[in-house]
């Protein structure tokens, strides 16, 4: 029984969090139907599941929740702040109760009550109609009577649904009666029980299930829709789903007069009989059409266990299955080494094959973990909508690439600084309407969220259109917190970069969304944690926007295996460009650290010096070209080895500043090898001198 809770809590999770989406959306386009009947298919399959495991509390108060939505489609109440502001608050609320079961504490009952109260007043309020002789009492319409005016179901399809739960699905807590009563609050439904799998008495477990069920449904319902009654028992039930007529077939005096004779206790009703039996009914009665008659098997396929495209899995378990495949990458490196070192042709053919599947494996556990971003955005967009009106701002939230997948481990160190962005955006950025309107600006403000990739890397991008950043306030700033001197000759890209200094802050007022100094410098450190970058640009007046770098994943990268003396590092395969063999004396000529390579001046980053190796310079040294941004940068190294698949390490506290340093990886034979970060290197110098940059000394706390 507690596995199945265990799947209820998560599904219903999910149902929660779609449901928090469509209402973002129901926000903008109020009157969209289909947006409508989503919100109420959501929360009635959240309520059917909730009564089925013991969830009385959120059974009762989501069946209060969906009335106030039934009454919407049916024309009875029109979506509207006050009713949103009532829904997204009972959202948060049923996650207490889904955390919480019957279990929750005084303020919690007293919120409860309170929102069911509100609630109340909402269906109450707006049901009231006058009667059409205004001297008699009004009448109200009751919930009832609006959902017995939704079931006139005419010029709706009809559903042959079979229902077959297994012997065992007592012993879950389902009630398959339950599953068929839903059916019932769909349309016009008739259903008959089978007794054909019935044992004999001695044979006869009380314990176990022995029915089916066949069942006519007619109803304006998708296919989809009837599926999710089943929702939560789908490895408990044989369900088929079957288009039979394009009319109700239950609305036809002849066909239910007739159906009893189709219809028998202990025998199975087959397609073709069925098929042959609607065919001749409805001919003789010359009700429908010629092509009305055809049944639609093909609009809904059978069901097998509800058969699905998708799995639920533990992200747990897609953890586990990350490093045994990265185990697995390490013990191929060490397999391909010794292969190398002995005369066996027939033992490099397996490493090469196993290294072949090594890969493939890699692949597709990358793309299994890897999840959009889209599932990380319902939060923004409530934090967006939630905090504009707490600071009285009007703001229009678009998205882009949501579609765009990360690794698991990504998506979760990227939640922490996004939200310091955008409470920056709205706080700081996004003007009030008024002053908007006195600078020519639209009343209302835009935050846009946007996505891609480019080669291995995924972009990110927070942009708003609001105050924008003065540069000279933050010089003024600066120079007053003794951040920078004030003869330090910044660029403007370097003044913005103050921002993201620990304890930097502009703000005139301290609030609780920010202006503590606290915020774009978590922004910096979380999203290196997850070896990425950040940039922001920003036009006084005009707008901000920030822009993340991230890699793909954190697990595993192809890489180029190079070699300084006795120390190994790897290089990301996907900046490297080029590689050229240069003589020594050449690189001791070097002139303003520029080099020529294919006929152009490449700056060039001596990785000899920068690590303090001296010893055993070879006469012949290494360069590699490699890319970033599109701009070019020669690496020295003794010796290019090949490719290699590095499984990445962390190296620790000890070396979290070494920023050139993304981590290490452990080789075929045991050694270890440094994995260089090229975006950092060239972050870390002055792109045209490359000497090192100011702001590099400002982030290890030295001032200029």
């Amino acid at each position: 029984m507690e596995q199945f809770k265990k799947k209820f809590l998560e599904e219903a999770s999910d149902l929660i969090n779609s449901l928090e989406d469509v209402l973002l959306k129901l926000e903008d386009n109020p009157n969209d139907k289909k947006i409508i009947e989503e919100v109420f298919r959501i929360m009635h399959s959240l309520k059917g599941g909730s009564s089925m495991f013991g969830f009385e509390k959120m059974d009762a108060f989501t069946h209060e929740l969906e009335t106030i939505y039934d009454l919407i489609r049916n024309d009875s109440l029109s979506v509207n702040r006050e009713i949103l502001d009532i829904t997204l608050a009972s959202l948060d609320h049923l996650k207490i109760l889904l955390e919480n079961g019957e279990e929750i504490n005084e303020t919690q009952l007293n919120n409860h009550n309170l929102l069911l109260t509100r609630i109340n007043k909402v269906i109450n309020k707006d049901n009231v109609e006058p009667t059409a002789d205004t001297s008699q009492p009004s009448t109200t319409k009751t919930t009832s009577e609006a959902k017995d005016k939704s079931k006139v179901y005419e010029k709706v399809p009809t559903w042959f649904i079979v229902v077959k739960p297994e012997e065992e699905i007592f012993s879950n807590g389902t009630n398959p009666l339950l599953l068929i009563d839903e059916l019932h609050t769909l349309g016009h439904c008739k259903a008959f029980v089978k007794t054909t799998g019935l044992p004999s008495f001695d044979q006869l477990n009380p314990e176990n299930s022995y029915f089916f069920w066949e069942v006519f449904l007619a109803t304006d319902r998708s296919v989809e829709e009837i599926k999710d009654v089943f929702i939560f028992v789908e490895d408990a039930c044989h369900v088929s789903i079957n288009k039979v007529a394009d009319d109700n077939l239950l609305a036809k005096t002849t066909f239910i007069q007739e159906l009893d004779k189709l219809i028998q206790p202990g025998k199975e009703t087959g397609q073709i009989e069925l098929e042959a039996f609607i065919a001749q009914v409805l001919y003789s009665e010359s009700s429908l059409k010629d092509d009305s008659l055809a049944f639609k098997a093909d609009e809904a396929a059978p069901m097998k266990r509800l058969s699905i495209n998708n799995i639920r899995v533990s992200s747990d378990k897609l953890d586990d299955l990350m490093n045994l495949v990265s185990e697995l990458v390490t013990i191929q490196a060490s397999l391909s080494l010794y292969a190398e070192n002995q005369d066996n042709p027939e033992l490099s053919a397996i490493a090469e094959s196993i290294e072949k599947i090594s890969r493939q494996l890699r692949d597709n556990t990358f793309d299994i973990c890897l999840i959009p971003i889209e599932t990380i955005m319902i939060r923004f967009k409530r934090l967006v909508r939630d905090l504009s009106n707490e600071l009285d701002k009007e703001i229009q939230f678009t998205t882009e690439g949501t579609e765009t997948e990360l690794d698991k481990s990504i998506i979760d160190g990227l939640t922490e600084p996004l939200m310091h962005i955008f409470r920056n955006a709205i706080d700081h950025g996004i003007e009030p309407a008024d002053e908007r309107l006195a600078k020519g600006k639209p009343r209302r403000g835009k935050i846009a969220f946007k996505a891609y990739y480019s080669g291995t890397n995924v972009y990110i991008q927070v942009k708003d259109d609001g105050r924008g950043i003065d540069v000279e306030k933050i010089r003024k700033k600066a120079i007053t917190r003794g951040f920078i001197s004030a003869e330090a000759n910044l660029t403007y890209k370097e003044l913005l970069n103050l921002v993201f200094l620990p304890g930097f802050s502009t703000a005139a007022r301290v609030s609780e969304v920010s202006g503590r100094g606290v915020g774009l410098d978590v922004v910096v450190k979380k999203i290196n944690d997850i070896r990425g970058d950040v940039e922001i640009e920003s036009q006084l007046g005009i707008g901000t926007t920030f822009t993340i770098k991230l890699p793909l994943t954190l697990s595993i990268i192809d890489g180029l295996l190079v070699k300084i003396d006795k120390t190994f590092f790897v290089l990301p395969l996907s900046s490297v460009d080029k590689c050229f063999e240069v003589n020594n004396d050449t690189l001791q000529k070097v002139f303003n650290n520029k080099i020529t390579l294919d006929g152009k001046q490449v700056p060039l980053v001596n990785l000899r010096e920068e690590f303090d190796i001296r010893a055993n310079t070879p006469k012949l040294q290494q360069v590699i070209q490699v890319i970033h941004d599109d701009f070019k940068v020669g690496l020295t190294v003794d010796t290019v080895l090949g490719e290699y698949q590095a499984v990445l390490k962390p190296l620790g506290k000890m070396y979290k500043d070494l920023e050139i340093i993304s981590g290490a990886t452990i080789l075929g034979d045991g050694t270890i090898a440094l994995v260089l970060d090229p975006g950092r290197i060239i972050n870390t110098f002055d792109r045209e001198t490359l000497t090192k940059r100011e702001d590099y000394y400002l982030k290890m706390g030295m001032s200029v």
